[in-house]
């Protein structure tokens, strides 16, 4: 077997996985009900599918013997503008009620603050 075929076989798994992938994420967008479940469907298993869909095609460019790397600059923008969007959708949700509100903090005035717990602050950092 010639690393041709080899890339081509490679790029048709891939594109199997990605397009399973894709396939589960719809399911997912479409069968939940609630915002925030509804939002792991598209940012988590599509980011997958579409990166294997990219992969598949950078395989079969390199088959072809036209290698190129524009797939590389779309995956990149995909996983770092994928969680930047899935965190806005959920602030969203978050603001406009659509979901259970996250538990209070135990102590108000600790939580995410510099002030420690015990009330001994500033002490123990000389």
């Amino acid at each position: 077997m010639t690393l041709e075929v080899l890339a081509t076989y490679a790029a048709a798994l891939s594109l199997l996985i990605g397009s399973a992938f894709i396939a589960v994420g719809v399911i997912g967008l479409l069968k939940f009900n609630d915002p925030m479940t509804r939002l792991h469907a598209p940012t988590k298993v599509g980011t997958l599918g579409i990166g294997m869909l990219l992969l598949a095609s950078i395989l079969n460019a390199f088959a072809q013997g036209d290698p190129s790397m524009h797939e590389l600059l779309i995956m990149a923008f995909l996983f770092v503008t994928a969680p930047v969007s899935a965190n806005f959708i959920a602030k969203v949700a978050i603001h406009r009620r659509d979901c259970a509100v996250p538990p209070s903090p135990p102590r108000d005035d600790t939580w995410s603050t510099l002030n420690s717990p015990d009330g001994a602050e500033g002490q123990g950092a000389d």
